[in-house]
């Protein structure tokens, strides 16, 4: 099966990118995917540290966590020199998942470039949706692409004239709540019209959850049932929105069936 590469971009932070990245990680590992993760933030080292927090948890109460191998790669002279060397080095395995810095920068954009499927997680507000599409404040219809879609179009573009294969751009609505329907509503409609124009997939992500804030220090993921000390009802919603999300990513040679989950 041939390298899938997935890239988390964006250029907001507080949105779950990193989160999102340690438990589609975890996941496809548990489901027999080969995969490593590659975190390009070496200042706050986010998914690092999650992955680094999980095999230190694991070996201090005799758990078994399947963890995806990692490395971090600093920003600087050489770097995208040894992005592209460890892309090629991990032609072994079956998926690389990288996480960028949440700032525009040239490695930032190398691994993009290089991503079979770019997902970008967002907040469920115009906040969040600033950044690929302005909105009329009176009817909310779109106006224009933002910033971060035009980024993407060139991307797309420049991977089509060199015959490179094509990029799954999926905007991910994670932090989705019950309330602000309208808001809700409104968001989506933007996002329907806005990916028909310009090509990307919207997909519910993670809700608002407190799970998700005490899992960082231990590593933890939905995933680690045996792990978890108590199971609630928000975990069980938690993980079916987590299924969800790696079926609805349509990845390549990929069965959801597999997922234990």
């Amino acid at each position: 099966m041939p390298l899938h590469i997935i890239a988390l971009g964006n250029e907001k932070g507080g949105t779950g990118k990193s989160t999102t990245a340690v438990h589609l990680g975890v996941a496809l590992t548990l489901a027999g995917r080969r995969t490593a993760m590659i975190d390009l933030d070496a200042r706050q080292r986010t998914t690092a540290r999650y992955l680094e927090n999980r095999v230190n948890f694991a070996a201090a109460r005799g758990l078994t966590l399947p963890t995806p191998d990692h490395i971090t790669i600093s920003e600087g002279e050489g770097a995208e020199a040894e992005l592209a060397l460890r892309i090629e080095q991990a032609q072994a395995i079956d998926t690389l998942i990288i996480d960028t810095p949440g700032r525009d920068s040239p490695l930032a954009r190398a691994a993009l470039a290089r991503a079979d499927t770019i997902i970008t997680p967002i907040n469920d507000s115009f906040v969040d949706f600033d950044l690929i599409g302005d909105v009329d404040p009176e009817t909310y219809a779109v106006r224009r692409p933002g910033f971060y879609s035009a980024m993407i179009f060139d991307l797309r573009r420049a991977r089509a004239a060199a015959r490179s294969g094509t990029i799954d751009w999926v905007i991910l609505r994670n932090r989705l709540s019950t309330l602000e329907a309208r808001n809700k509503r409104r968001v989506g409609a933007a996002l329907d019209n806005l990916g028909t124009r310009i090509g990307f997939r919207h997909l519910p992500g993670l809700s608002e959850r407190v799970i998700y804030r005490e899992f960082f220090p231990r590593g933890l993921t939905l995933l680690d049932r045996d792990a978890l000390e108590d199971f609630s009802l928000s975990h069980v919603g938690a993980r079916a929105e987590l299924r969800a999300l790696l079926a609805g990513l349509n990845l390549p040679g990929f069965d959801p069936a597999r997922l234990p989950i």
